[in-house]
């Protein structure tokens, strides 16, 4: 179609005519209202990164000399943390003396790396950084399966919830009309007699 009539065409209809694949011979170009086209563009990037998933790094800082059951609650955030879907930096923060025994942090490192390797891998291997010894564990779930797995499971509990109270509710409808019943039925018999 020529140019000049598309344009035509634009004004009697009140729209815009606007190119849609500039490189294809001839160019394709469409009819359309401009505005709403730029509107629903937009919302649909703005979606788009709703969306999608970001990699955070979270991080949990250990001394080389930890207590067992402080050891305990910082693999056990390690965990939620893999669980999540999110990457972990382990860092063992040496003072004084503990910098010449740097095979403690290793140790230590390596330790929690097996405590938790059914839940995640080691990314990066432990190195010492200055007063740092650093090691970054990765999740084996992608942090989009970690989400819809976590959604699955409130739905889940949702359901329990609201699923239990009408239930309990039913049955207790039903033995107060059970109830009623056999008072009815005892009146009768009384009566009768």
């Amino acid at each position: 179609m020529p140019l000049a009539k598309a344009l035509e065409l634009a004004q009697e209809y009140d729209l815009d005519l606007v190119e849609v694949a500039a490189t294809a011979r001839p160019p394709v170009c469409k009819l359309m209202d401009y505005g709403k086209f730029k509107y629903e563009s937009a919302m649909k990037a703005r979606e788009a990164r709703k969306n999608q998933a970001h990699t955070v790094i979270k991080e949990m800082k250990l001394r080389p000399k930890i207590d067992p059951h402080d050891y305990d609650t910082k693999k056990g955030h390690v965990v939620r943390f893999l669980k999540q879907g999110d990457k972990v930096k382990i860092t063992i923060m040496f003072r004084g003396r503990e910098q010449s025994r740097p095979e403690l942090g290793y140790r230590l490192l390596q330790r929690l790396a097996e405590d938790v390797q059914e839940l995640g891998f080691i990314e990066s291997n432990p190195k010492q950084d200055g007063r740092n010894m650093i090691m970054v564990l990765g999740p084996h779930k992608k942090k989009t399966e970690a989400m819809a797995e976590a959604r699955e499971a409130q739905a889940a509990r949702k359901a329990g919830r609201s699923g239990e109270a009408p239930a309990d509710d039913a049955d207790s409808a039903d033995s107060a009309i059970d109830d009623a019943a056999a008072v009815q039925s005892e009146a009768q018999a009384q009566a009768d007699a």
